[in-house]
């Protein structure tokens, strides 16, 4: 006698609810752009700007990840690494400090 489960009748089990796909640019929220602008500088900020600055980081998202995936092909993986980020920062003109190849490492004598 077979398991407990609903193989080959065609019963089907209960079904999962589908997630919704929307842009996921409104992830970032305003709160969260204020915070990056406030950073930069910015005293006082227009509510029309919430817009305009998600499209331009949706843009510049876009061309970084571009980059760091070609850089992640071009190492035959599948896997984006922390490097390859750094890498297509530095090819764009934005240097990110903290991330080190791993060439400069203390030697012990």
């Amino acid at each position: 006698m077979s398991g407990g489960g609903q193989g080959a009748n065609g019963a089907g089990g209960s079904k999962r609810h589908r997630h919704v796909l929307r842009d996921s640019i409104h992830g970032i929220s305003n709160k969260s752009i204020r915070r990056l602008a406030r950073r930069a500088g910015v005293i006082r900020m227009s509510a029309l700007v919430h817009e305009h600055m998600r499209a331009v980081l949706k843009i510049n998202l876009k061309c970084l990840i571009n980059d760091a995936i070609v850089y992640t092909q071009h190492a035959n993986r599948k896997t984006i690494k922390t490097m390859d980020v750094v890498y297509a920062l530095k090819r764009q003109g934005q240097m990110l400090y903290g991330f080190d190849s791993g060439s400069s490492k203390l030697t012990k004598k």
